[in-house]
This record gives C-alpha cells, structure tokens and sequence, in this order.
C-alpha cells in the first residue's frame, strides 16, 4: 500500500491517504506542434478516508513536458506550470454556522478570489475583520475606520492576538490601507492578501469558535450540576 499524510478541506482533519483506494487519477498528454509547448495535465480525486467524512476533493496540475521516448512519442513531466482546486473551488475553511453570516460569505469570497484577484479578496477580508470587530466585541466609532475600531480592543484581547493583528498591519501596503475606509480600492500584493485571510482565519477560531466551545462545556457543567441538585432533592 502506497499512502501520503494529507488534510481533507472538508474536515479539516490530518488523514493518511491511501492511494489505492481512496485516490483516482489520470494523465493527459498534450503532444500535438503548438505555441505554448508540450504539456501534461494530472487530474486526480481523493475521497477523504475520515469515516464522518468521506466527500470527494478533484484538482488539476497542468506540467511542462519533454519527449522521453523518441520511438514511442511518451512525455514525461518536467516543470509544475500552475494548480488548480476544483474541488472545493477555495481553500476556505467550513466555518460553522453561528459566525455571522455576512463575516462567512465575505470570507468563503475572499478565499475564492484569492489568486485571481488579490486586490478584492483583501477589500472582502478587511470587510470580514471590521464585522469581526462590531459583532464580537460591539464597537462603534465615529470615524468608521476599521484602524480606530481595531483600536479599541487592544486591551481586551491576548497579546498574541493581537500581535497577529499588528503584524499584518505592518506589512507593506496593508498598514497604510487599513488606515482608510475598508471599501476603498488599493493595489495590494497577493501575499498581503493571503495575510489579511489568514487573519480572519486566526479570529474566527480564537475568538467565536473558542467562546462557543466555552460557553457549551459550561453550560453542561451547569447542566450535571442542576441533574445532581434534583437527584438530591428526590432521594430526601
């Protein structure tokens, strides 16, 4: 048995990948005389081997290629040219569904325009941080700049967090960005928008997956507590 380490986008989970069962892949040769030069494609789908899981993911490699077999015409793979995930379409993380709604939507956006557009999936994960920070943490300001709004919290968050924050603030355009108004239309690296979802990806997980998780183990707490108090009461 073949296998590789591999973490399903669906479930989020570190899984050992079979490739004889779990993998379905072909390879598609472009020999024909043309402009771009000779080519190999590699499609492939992997069925996740979690048992809670098993959806199906489908991407696509696209290769240069040489002849490695003058006889026979057989290429071979050279240089990995560019990737695609067709399924799913982004890397967006399944965030569950008491985040916003809104926060979700721009940031399953941004995550979709990533590459093909860096300038408007930060414009989507600056919009995401800014609902982050009124919906979470309730904060009004007069100037509307997410900057001021960011502000605000500073004392009330852990300092790692908040470091995070700072950082991404702090390179490059995204600093003096994120001084204007979030919907303002700037040019901006691809890598200074892999940040800012990045960032949102941070929030999400820190702040409304983690006080949801407390806020349950709490409540069941609570819960024994009331189950114990009324067992007591029925025994005297």
């Amino acid at each position: 048995m073949t296998a590789f380490s591999w973490t399903c986008p669906f479930c989020q989970r570190p899984v050992t990948v079979n490739t004889e069962t779990d993998v379905s892949s072909e390879e598609t040769q472009l020999g024909s005389v043309n402009k771009d030069g000779l080519r190999i494609a590699q499609s492939r789908f992997i069925v996740c081997p979690n048992p809670e899981c098993r959806k199906v993911s489908f991407d696509v490699e696209m290769y240069s290629a040489y002849v490695s077999d003058e006889h026979s015409g057989l290429l071979s793979k050279n240089r990995l040219l560019k990737s695609w995930s067709l399924i799913p379409e982004s890397k967006a993380i399944p965030f569950p569904s008491y985040i916003p709604k809104a926060i979700r939507d721009d940031y399953n956006e941004a995550c979709l325009i990533l590459e093909k557009s860096p300038k408007a999936a930060a414009i989507l994960a600056r919009r995401c941080l800014q609902g982050i920070t009124r919906d979470f943490w309730k904060v009004k300001v007069k100037s509307g700049r997410l900057s001021d709004e960011i502000q605000k919290i500073k004392d009330k968050v852990d300092p790692k967090t908040w470091d995070a924050i700072e950082s991404v603030r702090s390179v490059g355009n995204v600093g003096k960005h994120m001084e204007q108004d979030v919907n303002l239309i700037i040019n901006i690296e691809p890598k200074e928008a892999d940040l800012l979802v990045g960032l949102v990806e941070i929030l999400l997980r820190d702040w409304y997956i983690a006080r949801y998780e407390r806020e349950t183990h709490l409540q069941a707490i609570k819960k024994i507590a009331a189950e114990k108090e009324a067992t007591k009461k029925k025994g005297s």
